[in-house]
């Protein structure tokens, strides 16, 4: 069935995540959503910066220590507020991650700027705050078949392993940040229920989690699909506690933050360049990137705080050092002026 459908898909998306996405947009599946051109938007919004972690661990060829901590650092003259450092991970898993003491070791830690790792169990927290971790993030999945491709677990067991992550990191002080994978679409599964983003989302909120970042891992969300999740989720966590994480596989991660951002979001995660991916989701290209994120932001009149020249000199360095062309189509346009 698989080989049938892809004649009708010719593209670069493997089998898991090109057919199932046709049906994502289907008037058919999602109901009609109003989309007000009038609702007042945020005046100042938080940028997360990804790509040192989620941009770069899916890189085939590994990516030297310096050259990571070399981009933070970059990262944090641009004036980017948050930026995901590592992630405290088995090596076996993801070699990508082999470093991360190194860097955390190496960077440079700009005053007012946080540098949180991603950890997906104890053992990975008590590795990342002898490292010198400041913040952590755990990360959980609104679909059970991404869950035990990407952790090995179901959702339940995942959540009650962040259990023990959250009693830590509340006695010790250390503020964490939680992520929803699969939020408008799965690989595995196809469209999943903002219901259950929404659960998963509220039983992150309510073991501690002080931020909630909701992603569309494989790109596959539109518009209507990003308002209706996020009213589902808005009923269980406030909204203010909301980020999202939009990868542009189909071009509409843009448009995805906007609709976002006219419902009351605030944070939004994005990475430098357009890098990355994901090891658990055949065919997802990157995370929109943030220099585009910033050019429209900055077009709206709202505040990020950020210095796009110096975010493009970011961008730059890392693309030369991979040998590759940007995914930025801010940069791409700016190169050709």
């Amino acid at each position: 069935m698989a080989a049938v459908l892809m004649r009708f898909v010719p593209c670069s998306l493997g089998p898991a995540v090109a057919p199932r996405s046709l049906s994502f947009s289907s008037s058919a599946a999602v109901r009609a959503v109003s989309l007000s051109t009038t609702k007042p938007l945020p005046e100042r919004v938080k940028i997360v910066e990804v790509g040192p972690r989620d941009g770069l661990q899916n890189e085939k060829t590994i990516v030297p220590a310096e050259v990571k901590i070399r981009l933070i650092d970059m990262l944090s003259e641009a004036g980017l507020p948050v930026i995901e450092a590592t992630s405290f991970v088995s090596p076996k898993w993801v070699p990508q991650m082999a470093d991360q003491e190194e860097v955390m070791r190496g960077i440079h830690r700009k005053p007012g700027v946080n540098y949180p790792v991603l950890t997906p169990n104890l053992k990975g927290y008590r590795a990342a705050v002898t490292a010198g971790a400041k913040e952590v993030a755990i990360f959980g999945a609104a679909s059970e078949l991404f869950s035990k491709k990407n952790i090995n677990c179901s959702v339940e067991e995942s959540l009650q392993r962040f259990e023990e992550v959250m009693k830590a990191a509340t006695q010790e002080g250390i503020p964490v940040r939680g992520y929803v994978s699969c939020v408008l679409g799965c690989p595995y599964e196809g469209k999943v229920s903002p219901v259950k983003v929404a659960e998963v989302a509220k039983r992150l909120y309510s073991m501690g989690c002080y931020e909630i970042s909701l992603g569309d891992t494989i790109g596959v969300g539109t518009p209507g699909g990003m308002a209706e999740m996020l009213e589902a989720v808005k009923k269980e966590v406030p909204v203010h506690a909301l980020a999202v994480h939009c990868h542009d596989t189909y071009g509409q991660a843009l448009a995805n933050i906007l609709v976002a951002l006219q419902s009351g979001v605030s944070v939004v995660d994005s990475s430098v360049a357009g890098l990355g991916g994901c090891p658990y989701a055949q065919g997802a290209s990157g995370n929109v990137a943030t220099e585009d994120v910033v050019y429209m932001l900055n077009g709206l009149g709202i505040h990020t705080g950020v210095n796009l020249p110096k975010l493009m000199d970011a961008g730059s360095y890392i693309c030369r050092s991979l040998n590759r062309r940007t995914s930025s189509k801010v940069a791409q346009a700016t190169c050709k002026l």
